[in-house]
This record gives structure tokens, C-alpha cells and sequence, in this order.
């Protein structure tokens, strides 16, 4: 069929771009210790509220997978209106459209915008949208979210914001100057565990914290070697790059927790890869003999380990690995002067136990359930997204905008949150040298303030 033919011209397409794209971006990782812009910078973005709007206009950039859960939740309430949607693949963009009219969500067919690479572009200078949310693969998150905020808009923009230090200041520069926010939409702080043990942490149930553990291993080999979706573009993140190349998922609760930007920053880190042998080893029994993949080097090894002190001396072990047999594992642990919280599963040691083993999280629910939860648990379930978080997020970034509050993930997280994957590059190259992290926030990081407060 024409459509199917025109779609597989595009994937080999999407192939040639992503591998020379993720090859120059690769090119660009720091050798030298990463430094800010020079200039004078504008005014900070912490705390800054949004425009209180009755109504919330989305433009979408991306209808593949990631793209069409986000429409789906965000398009759930109704004070959102998807004015426009924007893709590589015009089937794809035009299989979204249909899908929402045939649900009925949508009083007016959104614009598309699907001639080429750059046809975000046009869809940033419409002056009918409040948000403009990002869901395409890494390396355009940063172009896209910055010509977004250049153009007018707040940005929405999936993980990780940025793959590069020089990235992660553009996006805060950027955003100084426009005055537009740029949030990442990191749906795990979100999560109903993660928000019920901020809330924990909130009164000091765990006394002083010392330290945290967070991770994103997750069997992705399967995916990585895929002929659709992100197996067009992901695997070639592991060609040139030997690091934590995916850090926010695992990251995210456990800085919320340690009011990272809020009384506390990220100071260094140090950063240590093994061998890389899971991706070679399941092309071997899945890939065909003459397949090019056969041909891949792949640099970043199976397993990382980052630590990460910050300036008030707490430590986090950030782990990733996408490369190995394994259950779904975030870690999420939070440790203090008087508990620890360990997920995964899920459960809890507090000091003066009886007995010297962990407990179940349930006798804490009841007093500690967030009220984000308590208010849309039951619609987020039921329109699902990773266990609920999704809408949850969604349902909160929109509060804000609504309310005109400023949002919980501002660009001094995306930034910090970002970080650890080009200097834990940085760290490997160097025989696990300590690398200092930058101060996205110029020195307001020691303000404090709470945050997802419920």
C-alpha cells in the first residue's frame, strides 16, 4: 500500500537523520569542564507564575507513542484545547487527528504540521497557544523547546531536556531571557508513592536526610532493536555516548525529596560504566546475519553508577541500565536520622521497629496520601499512563497554568536534572574523576521553598 511505502521511506529516513544527529551531538560533549555563557543573564524564572488562563491551548510536537499518551491525557479535561500537531510523518499526525474527533475531543480539528524536520517551526509562531509540549526523540528536545520560548510560548519538553551541558544553559538562558517557562515532564515525580513520601519527608518523618538511590534499569533491548518508534533513534544513543544517559525518571522524586534548587544543590559527580556485552549479545540471537546493525559498535556500557554529593552533604547512587534481563526497577530510596523508604517493592523501616526488617507502606496511606491524588487518583487510573502518573501530571501543569501558579518542574530542574548525563560522560572518560555541577540557578538555590505541596 502507498501509505505503508511512503511510511517505511520515512523510517529509513528517521534512520540516516537520528544516527547523524546523535554522532554530531556526541561530538559536542564537553572535553574540557563545562562553563556558563558569558553575559550578563536575566532575571531568574524560580517561582515566576504563569498567566492565569481560562482555557489551556496545546500545540504537540511528536504523535508517536509518547506523543499520543500525553494528547490522551491532556486531552481528557476540558478546559484543554489541542489547537495543533506537529510530526516528521503525516499519517501519523493524521491518525491522531482522527483518533480525538472520533472520541469526541475535539470542537475544532487541530492544524497540522508535517512538511519536513523543521516544521515545528511554524507551528511555534501560531499566536493561539499557551504551551507548547515536546515529545520527539532527545536530540531535538533543546531546538524545539527553545524556539518555542523564543517564539512566545511556555514549553512542555519530554526527558531529558537536554543531552548536553551547553544544552542544559541555553534552555535556562533562553528561558531567563523570554521569560517563558520550560518544564520537564517528568511524569515519576508524580507517581503515588512518590508523592505520598515527599509528603513524608515534608514533616521529617525520616529525620535528616543523608542519602538517596535512584535508577532507570529497564529491559529496553527489545525496543532499542525495533524497526518502529524509538528503535528508529534510541540505540544510536549508545554508539558514541558511555554514561547515565537517562537519569530524570529515578532522579526527579528522590531531588524533590532532597529540595534540590530549593536549600540544596547537586555539588559534583563521579561516574563509573561497565563493559557493554547485553546489546551485542541479544543482536547476536535476534537480529538477522546480514542485518547492518550487526556491523553497531556499541561505547556505553551495560551498567552505570553515578554518585552524586550535593552541598549539604547528602549522597545519591543514580544507576542506569536499559541493556540487561531485569525487572523494571526505579530504586527510589530516601534514607534520614530516623527511617528509610525503599521501592521496588514498596516498604518502610522506621527507627524503633520491633522488628529489624522492612514493613509495608500501608499503615502510612491513609495519613500521607498526596492530595493530587486524592483529588484525580481515580480518573488516572482509570485513563492509566504509567500506573496514573501521567494525568496526574498533566492535570497539575494545567492547574498551574489555569490558576495562574508557577509550575512544580521549573528550567533550573530540567537543567540540573539533565546534567548527569553528559558529565557522567565526562566522569567515565576520566577514570571516574569527580566533575562539579554547574549552578543553574546563579547562587538562588539557597532560597527555601517547598514544593508539590499536598
Amino acid at each position: 500500500m502507498k501509505g505503508e511505502d511512503d511510511f517505511r521511506k520515512a523510517s529509513r529516513r528517521d534512520v540516516l537523520r537520528f544516527a547523524t544527529l546523535a554522532s554530531l551531538a556526541a561530538g559536542r560533549a564537553a572535553e574540557a569542564e563545562p562553563q556558563p555563557p558569558t553575559g550578563a543573564a536575566a532575571g531568574s524564572m524560580q517561582g515566576v507564575p504563569f498567566e492565569a488562563r481560562g482555557q489551556v491551548r496545546l500545540g504537540v510536537i511528536g504523535t508517536g507513542g509518547r506523543g499520543n499518551s500525553l494528547i490522551d491525557n491532556f486531552a481528557a479535561m476540558p478546559e484543554v484545547r489541542i489547537a495543533a500537531l506537529c510530526d516528521v510523518v503525516r499519517d501519523k499526525a493524521l491518525n491522531t487527528q482522527a483518533r480525538l474527533e472520533k472520541a469526541g475531543k475535539l470542537p475544532v480539528a487541530p492544524v497540522l504540521y508535517t512538511d519536513g524536520d523543521h516544521a515545528f517551526e511554524n507551528l511555534v509562531k501560531r499566536d493561539d497557544l499557551d504551551l507548547v509540549v515536546v515529545a520527539t526523540p532527545w536530540v531535538w528536545h533543546t531546538p524545539m523547546a527553545v524556539a518555542a520560548m523564543k517564539a512566545g510560548k511556555h514549553v512542555a519538553v519530554e526527558v531529558p531536556a537536554a543531552r548536553t551541558i551547553e544544552d542544559c544553559w541555553q534552555l535556562v538562558r533562553t528561558s531567563e531571557a523570554t521569560r517563558r517557562h520550560c518544564i520537564q515532564l517528568e511524569n515519576c515525580c508524580y507517581g503515588e508513592n512518590e508523592l505520598m513520601v515527599l509528603n513524608m519527608t515534608r514533616v521529617g518523618l525520616f529525620g535528616e536526610l543523608t542519602h538517596g538511590a535512584c535508577a532507570y534499569n529497564h529491559d529496553l533491548r527489545a525496543e532499542l532493536f525495533s524497526n518502529q518508534g524509538e528503535g528508529l533513534w534510541r540505540r544510536f544513543e549508545h554508539l558514541n555516548r558511555n554514561g547515565n544517559l537517562y537519569p530524570t525518571h529515578g532522579l526527579g522524586p528522590v531531588a524533590h525529596y532532597m529540595n534540590i534548587n530549593r536549600g540544596d544543590r547537586f555539588e559534583y559527580l563521579t561516574s563509573m560504566s561497565s563493559l557493554s556485552a547485553g546489546l551485542e549479545t541479544y543482536r547476536k540471537e535476534h537480529v538477522p546475519a546480514g542485518d547492518p546493525r550487526q556491523k553497531e559498535v556499541y561505547k556505553e556500557g551495560d551498567f552505570n553508577s553515578s554518585l552524586i554529593r550535593t552541598n549539604q552533604g547528602r549522597v545519591i547512587n543514580l544507576e542506569h541500565n536499559v541493556s540487561s534481563p531485569q525487572p523494571y526497577d526505579r530504586v527510589n530510596l530516601i534514607a534520614g536520622t530516623k527511617g528509610i523508604f525503599r521501592d521496588y517493592p514498596p516498604r518502610i523501616y522506621m527507627d524503633g521497629d520491633a522488628q529489624e526488617e522492612f514493613g509495608p507502606l500501608d499503615p502510612y496511606k491513609a495519613r500521607f496520601e498526596h492530595s493530587y491524588w486524592k483529588e484525580t487518583g481515580e480518573l488516572a487510573r482509570r485513563l492509566g499512563g504509567h500506573g496514573g502518573m501521567d494525568f496526574v501530571m498533566a492535570y497539575r501543569l494545567v492547574k498551574c497554568i489555569r490558576e495562574g501558579q508557577p509550575p512544580d518542574i521549573d528550567v533550573y530542574d530540567a537543567a540540573a536534572w539533565s546534567a548527569p548525563g553528559p558529565l557522567s560522560e565526562l566522569s567515565v572518560a576520566r577514570g571516574s574523576a569527580p566533575v562539579p555541577f554547574p549552578d543553574f540557578t546563579g547562587g538562588k538555590w539557597r532560597l527555601q521553598r517547598a514544593v508539590l505541596e499536598g
